[in-house]
Formats: C-alpha cells, structure tokens, sequence
C-alpha cells in the first residue's frame, strides 16, 4: 500500500544531485540522436569536401587501371580478382580520411550531451524491456506519438531543403553533360558534398529544438515526490534517532574523557553547589591555570565527588567558578583577567599546607575575588 501511495504521489520535486548521479550510474542520461546525425552529416560533408581532391585523384587512378589494360592480361584468368583487389583497396586508402572524421564523429557527438558515461546496467538484460505489453504501450503511447511527429516533420523539412538545393544546382548538374569525363567527376563531387552539406544544416535547426527536448524529457522523468526526498535525505545524513544516539555516545565519551581529567587537577572551584570546574597549573609546561573539566549541577556533584576520592582541594569561591565556567573552554588556559582571582586562590591552598604542617597562621580566603566586570556572571 505505501509503494502505491508513493507511485501514485505527484512528483512535485526538483531531482536532487545524489537521484542525478545514481541515474548517471545506471546508463539514465540525457542522449540526443538528432545531435549525433547532425554531427555526422555535417562532418562527413565537410570531410568530402576537404578531402575531396584526393578522392577525385584516387578515382582517375582507378579508371585508368580498369580501362586500360595490357593486351597479356586478357589471357590471364586471374587478372580480374587482382583488378578487384588493387581498386577496392586503392577505393578504400582514398577514402580513409573521410572513415577516421566519421568514426572520431560518432565517438564525441554522443558525449557532447551528458557528457562521457559507461555503465554496465545499462546493458543488462531487464524483464521490463522484454514484456510485450510494455512494449506495445511504448510504440503506441505518448512520447511515441512526439516521436512520429518529429520523424514527419524532419522529413518534410529535409524534403523542403533538399528540393531547394536541387533547384538552386539545376544548372550546374545539367551542364555536366558536356564536360569532360574526369572534369565531370570533379564537379560532379563537388556539387554533390556542398549539397550534402547544405542539406544537413537542416539539422541544425532541428537539433536546437530537439536537444532541450531531451533534457526537458530527462528532468521530468528523474523529478521526485516528497516522500522521496525525506527518505534520501534519511539515507545521506543518516535517521534522527541514530544520529541522536551517536551524539549521545560522543557526549558520554567526552564526559568520561574529563571526568579522567579531573584527577590531574590541583584545585576544585566551586559555586558550592551548582558549578565546579577543575583547573591545574604546572609551571614547568603552561604559562597560565588550565580548565581540565567543568560541570553544573549533577556533572558538579560528580566533580566534587572524584576530587574527594583523590583528595583534591575544593574550594567555595561562588563568582570565579561561575567567571571561569562561562569564559573559559574546556582545555584552555583561563583569561587573562582572572588571574589574580586564581592565583589568589593558588596562595591561599599554599598558605593552608603550611598552616597543617604548623609553619604558618590559618588563613583566610577573601570573599570578594579581584575579578573584571566583563568577565563576571551571574
């Protein structure tokens, strides 16, 4: 039932790139055959027409070897099939050129629409191009009938053209009655490759209304309903509950990563209750206080309780924890305008060392932190 709906669903949208290159991966591109017999009329009469001295030179050579022979070669019975060869091949070198022009032709024609394309599936056997039914519903269905119409109107035009190139070369071709034999020739093939050419021009026009046919025919075809473009988009950026759940394990990575962290620290600020951050200074290798983890509310409760484990010092200093959670990256030193702030806490864990070991008087830490305006949070 979802297959139908979506069969049945108006294809509203425009084919995406991924829907253009799968369609390219299946041999499905824009193709025009007008362009290529365009091509190869066009080449191949500007080929005779270039080479067609050669040509013309190759057929004397050819009438002079048959017409004349040598009275021995009358007699020898063999002398016709090596007639036939040597004029055939001599036939074939004259004509040579005009082959290569009309082979290169009929290999970039095709690529100059849709560019160069080779796929397999496109020349796998399907069982919907053997299905008769489908089959007659292709001779006898629309595009059929564009077809037709296109093939009737080419010919008419064509026929048009070419009466008129017959008309305009009357004179010439009546004239060649009285010129000599091999000057005939030459004229006669003159006449005839600029006709050809003239008369493929008619393709021309008939190519620049085919070709945005085709690629008209092509989009239409690779268009897609809705239901298709949010099942694509599915498939390339991946469902929103697999997403989710990779972000949820990239989070609890990251969240195990500081949490391993924090064992490393030398001192725990806290809010008291609602932030924690962890921060440790090693003169030897950083200049300033490193952030190594921070957290609000649970994830600071599991701050404090791994720097109890590992017997951290935590100190309750409420607006440089709140200054350092939101100014400061996880990773990175601190801002420079907190470091009074820090390095007064730094003393004040100094002084509390000495004051265990008797060396020194409790001290007390100041309860409003030397911290700048732009830098506080409440």
């Amino acid at each position: 039932m979802a297959e139908d709906k979506d069969s049945s669903a108006e294809k509203s949208q425009e084919p995406t790139q991924k829907r253009r290159e799968d369609a390219r991966g299946e041999g499905n591109i824009a193709r025009s055959r007008e362009l290529n017999t365009m091509a190869i009329l066009l080449g191949g009469a500007a080929a005779i027409i270039a080479f067609g001295g050669i040509i013309v030179e190759a057929l004397r050579g050819i009438m002079r070897y048959n017409f004349v022979l040598d009275r021995t070669l009358l007699f020898d019975t063999s002398a016709m099939l090596r007639q036939l060869d040597d004029s055939v091949f001599a036939g074939f070198i004259s004509l040579l050129p005009v082959f290569a022009v009309l082979l290169l032709l009929a290999f970039l024609a095709p690529i100059a629409l849709g560019g160069w394309n080779f796929s397999v599936k496109a020349i796998m056997p399907k069982a919907s191009r053997m299905n008769p039914l489908k089959g007659l519903a292709r001779m006898f269905g629309a595009k059929a009938l564009v077809e037709l119409a296109k093939a009737i109107a080419k010919v008419v035009f064509v026929a048009a053209l070419s009466m008129l190139v017959l008309y305009i070369n009357t004179d010439n071709l009546l004239g060649m009655q009285h010129e000599p034999t091999l000057a005939a020739m030459a004229h006669a093939l003159n006449v005839l490759a600029w006709s050809v050419l003239w008369i493929s021009c008619a393709m021309i026009f008939i190519t620049l209304i085919d070709i945005p046919i085709q690629i008209f025919d092509h989009t239409q075809k690779l268009r897609m309903t809705m239901q298709q473009v949010k099942d694509e988009m599915k498939d390339t950026d991946g469902r929103p509950e697999v997403k989710q759940r990779i972000r949820q394990l990239q989070y609890q990575m990251a969240q195990n990563r500081m949490m391993s962290d924090v064992q490393e620290a030398d001192v725990i600020i806290t809010n008291p209750e609602h932030y924690a951050v962890a921060l440790r200074y090693d003169q030897s290798r950083e200049a300033a206080p490193v952030m190594l983890a921070k957290g609000a509310d649970l994830v600071a409760q599991k701050i404090r309780e791994i720097a109890q484990e590992h017997r951290i010092p935590i100190v309750s200093s409420p607006a440089l924890a709140r200054a350092i959670y939101f100014n400061t990256k996880i990773g990175e030193e601190i801002p420079g305008g907190l470091y009074v702030a820090v390095a007064q806490v730094l003393a004040y864990l100094h002084q509390l060392k000495l004051y265990a070991r008797g060396r020194a008087k409790k001290p007390v830490l100041t309860a409003n932190p030397d911290i700048p305006e732009e830098l506080q949070h409440d």
